[in-house]
């Protein structure tokens, strides 16, 4: 198998957010990565990861989701495209341990190409399982991004093999959409950037459109539980779900409207509490 590299996403039309992009990284590995949890577990167990699992992890943040498969036995290769914050994190928490470059090949990360790690070496197998663990439903047209990077990576995995797809349950069932769509209201509701709520049919239209068949799906409960309003605030905003927000108005704007819209979910403790629904969708290459 030759050298593959891996499309990225289409990029978002707009300004630069006006964020701190290091800082951004940090909280997403600190407070919010963890929140889905419930739905890497729920996935590794129903496909019984393990040993045998060569597994493709497409977006894969600061890399919780490939630790916990590695640490099932699987050999794993981690792609983070669009932000080298995030994949510099992922290296500092898995290479080390892993002592990636000697031994057998079992955890790659890469940014699909320009880093100069491909997705694939020469003599490597092909995969039996691709992750998109990203939720869809983040902006209007994340999607048909992810289309389109299945698209092109399915010819890299085996006949068959399992597809994981994840999205945001049904606004009535997830407390975050409540201050969630803050990022809505203060971005250009059109826009590309702006958050949308989940629709039924997303997953399934995303691996139609990828070529993709289903096979199962199933939902995870995975409430939001932060220390502190601030922790709440930071954690939300590591998502890129306010970026847009952020360029329209500005940080100080979005970081009061945010703590407004969680003082429903603030318990008397000060902790915040937000009870969250997210589906999964199994689908299989040709």
């Amino acid at each position: 198998m030759t050298p593959t590299l891996v499309r990225r996403h289409p990029s978002h039309a707009g300004p630069a957010p006006r964020v701190d992009l290091c800082a951004r990284a940090r909280d997403w590995s600190e407070i919010q990565e963890r929140m889905l949890v419930p739905v890497y577990e729920a996935v590794y167990e129903r496909l019984e990861v393990g040993s045998g699992t060569r597994l493709l992890g497409l977006d894969c943040g600061t890399g919780l989701a490939l630790l916990m498969a590695a640490s099932r036995g699987a050999a794993v290769t981690g792609v983070e495209p669009s932000e080298p914050e995030r994949l510099a994190l992922a290296r500092d928490r898995l290479l080390p341990a892993s002592g990636e470059g000697s031994g057998p090949r079992t955890l790659r990360l890469t940014d699909g190409g320009q880093d100069g790690i491909s997705v694939t070496e020469p003599g490597d197998p092909p995969y039996n399982l691709i992750t998109a663990f990203q939720p869809i439903g983040r902006t209007a047209d994340d999607s048909a991004g992810l289309s389109a990077l299945l698209e092109s990576v399915a010819p890299l995995a085996e006949r068959r093999a399992a597809v994981v797809l994840v999205g945001w349950g049904p606004p009535e069932r997830c407390a975050s959409s409540a201050v969630l769509r803050v990022a809505t209201k203060l971005s250009d509701p059109c826009g590309t950037g702006s958050w949308r709520p989940a629709l039924r049919d997303d997953l399934e239209d995303v691996a139609q459109r990828a070529g993709l068949r289903p096979d199962g799906s199933g939902r995870v409960a995975c409430p939001f539980g932060y220390a502190d309003a601030e922790s709440a605030v930071r954690g939300l905003l590591s998502t890129g779900l306010f970026d847009a927000a952020v360029s329209a108005t500005d940080l100080a704007q979005v970081d009061k409207e945010v703590t407004e819209a969680l003082q429903p979910y603030v318990r008397k403790d000060g902790t915040v509490w937000m009870p969250n629904v997210f589906r999964y969708l199994i689908a299989r290459t040709p």
